[in-house]
């Protein structure tokens, strides 16, 4: 799977944040300007494509007219709002009241979005000679090719599209690898195979397969894949007077600079108008505890095999592709759900914001079988534009080397990285019974991880609890994170063991997993 651009600093890592940044900042401006109210408001839209990429001179693309429909996409997904086109004259702001009083209820799938002027109609599946091709006298490619694709003009080897089958044995035998096969970019990091072309050669999602990973949306070079976000959705709430709650993914480490500073995050979330902050990893050792207990119960005498449930691109991958094997997916609620429940007893009038690495999750927030109990969510991405608006330097920040959460386990905190939910289970089942073997196996990257449910199907692991992964990495690799995979994965790993705690057995609130899961109704 494609992950070439991950923490490299691009255009299009720019325009992504500008994007971000100034919708929070006209959100936030809101109160500084009663008297025009609306107007306001809807100006401030109409004119940000100019201010985010002003003059008459083209910086990206052929056409700065091209290059402002694009933003304006960008700049209504960035409000939750859908796709326009440019088929009729709109305004960007169309429809915003709805979407930040109605809440969720507006926010709807798609999610993710192929805005379709920005696509450079990539070539998929596609082999071509390249200009290394030395006309050499074996023509090896030539004499390999079962359908005799391939012929020699001007001592130039030339592939009849119509003729070839894509078995790609050209490339291999080609002795200067003069033989290029195109793939689409969007397509080729895509694990559910979901990416499509249109008419016009375009990609299209085929939404009946598509989980929201959010791989596509940062493997295209062209940015013309993006997600909605709830950013407005969240300054409203937090500009209207209410109790809003961040629940921070263990992934934050790092994301904003510095070494897991909690005290810097809690200042952070505070300027931003948040009236408290909680982490996440809390949840994920209850996840934890009821995953051991799931396991311990289902295998082997119910089930051949169980599955991790905390990522859910994996478990809705599972689901849909191998609906009669469903039950093998763990019934445990995931960090997030688990998180927001504990908040919500405490703060019942509150909005909670899920905060994290993860592109899915905005889907998981909106399933009507499981109560998440999750208002909005935000990427840290967008947590970020948040904070560039109101000039918040992160690195900055007071921080009294003190303060922590109250405290996850160390297992708990590496559920963000691959590998990590697989061995906090096995950790609390040893807690519990020591002798207890539990085998295990993960995959990461949904190709990986549906061959791994296939070869489980097979009999292939037995007894074997199963971690899957959607993002290569774990969830330090959503698509919504900031920084270079192995960098946030090194961040995590330190932060883990700063816990006093090393187990999730260990977590004060268990007493509570039966009342927060009381109401559980699975997919």
């Amino acid at each position: 799977m494609a992950d070439t651009m991950r923490g490299v600093y691009t255009n299009l890592t720019k325009i992504r944040r500008d994007v971000f940044r100034e919708v929070a900042k006209i959100c936030y401006s809101i109160p500084s300007h009663p008297e025009s109210g609306d107007e306001y408001f809807d100006d401030a839209f109409e004119n940000l494509p100019y201010k985010i990429l002003p003059g008459d001179v083209a910086t990206y693309r052929e056409s700065v007219f091209l290059e402002r429909a694009i933003i304006s996409e960008r700049i209504r997904l960035a409000l939750g709002l859908p796709l326009q086109g440019v088929d009729k004259p709109r305004r960007v702001s169309e429809g915003i009241k709805e979407a930040t009083t109605n809440g969720l209820d507006y926010y709807k799938p798609p999610l993710i979005n192929v805005i379709k002027f920005a696509c450079n109609a990539c070539k998929d599946n596609v082999y071509e000679v390249t200009n290394s091709c030395q006309g050499c006298l074996a023509h090896p490619c030539r004499e390999i090719c079962p359908k005799q694709a391939i012929s020699f003009h001007n001592k130039r080897a030339v592939i009849d599209q119509d003729l070839c089958i894509k078995c790609g044995r050209c490339a291999q035998i080609c002795p200067y690898h003069a033989i290029h096969h195109h793939v689409r970019p969007c397509a080729d990091a895509c694990g559910m195979h979901c990416i499509g072309s249109d008419e016009h050669g375009r990609a299209e999602i085929d939404y009946e397969k598509c989980v929201s990973c959010g791989q596509c949306l940062i493997n295209c070079p062209f940015g013309a894949i993006a997600d909605k976000s709830q950013i407005a959705q969240v300054i409203f709430s937090i500009l209207q007077g209410e109790e809003v709650i961040a629940a921070v993914a263990p992934a934050f480490v790092g994301q904003f600079g510095g070494k897991g500073n909690v005290g810097k995050l809690r200042e952070a979330f505070k300027l931003l108008g948040f009236s408290g902050v909680e982490e996440v990893a809390l949840g994920a050792d209850l996840c934890t505890v009821q995953e051991a207990e799931d396991y311990l119960s289902e295998v082997p005498d119910k089930l051949p095999f169980m599955g991790t449930s905390c990522c859910p691109a994996w478990a809705s991958m599972a689901k849909k592709e191998f609906p009669e094997h469903k039950e093998a997916i763990s019934m445990a609620l995931t960090p997030m759900v688990l998180t927001a429940r504990m908040i919500r007893s405490q703060h019942p009038n509150a909005k909670i914001v899920f905060v994290g690495p993860c592109a899915a999750k905005k889907g998981e927030a909106l399933r009507k079988s499981v109560r998440s109990e999750v208002d909005f969510v935000l990427t840290f991405e967008e947590m970020a534009g948040m904070m560039e608006a109101k000039d918040i330097d992160y690195l900055r920040l007071h921080d009294d080397n003190k303060s922590d959460f109250d405290v996850a386990s160390a297992d708990g905190r590496g559920f963000a990285v691959a590998g990590g939910v697989a061995n906090a289970v096995v950790n609390a089942i040893h807690e519990k019974y020591p002798d207890r073997e539990v085998p295990i196996a993960n995959a990461e990257g949904l190709d990986e991880c549906r061959q791994m449910m296939k070869d489980a199907i097979k009999g292939k692991y037995p007894g074997y609890l199963l971690e899957g992964m959607a993002c290569p990495g774990g969830c330090v690799a959503g698509a919504g994170t900031l920084v270079q995979i192995k960098k946030s994965a090194s961040a995590v790993k330190r932060y883990a063991k700063r816990s006093p705690h090393k187990f999730a057995t260990e977590n004060e609130y268990l007493d509570q997993l039966e009342s927060l899961t009381a109401d559980f109704d699975s997919e």
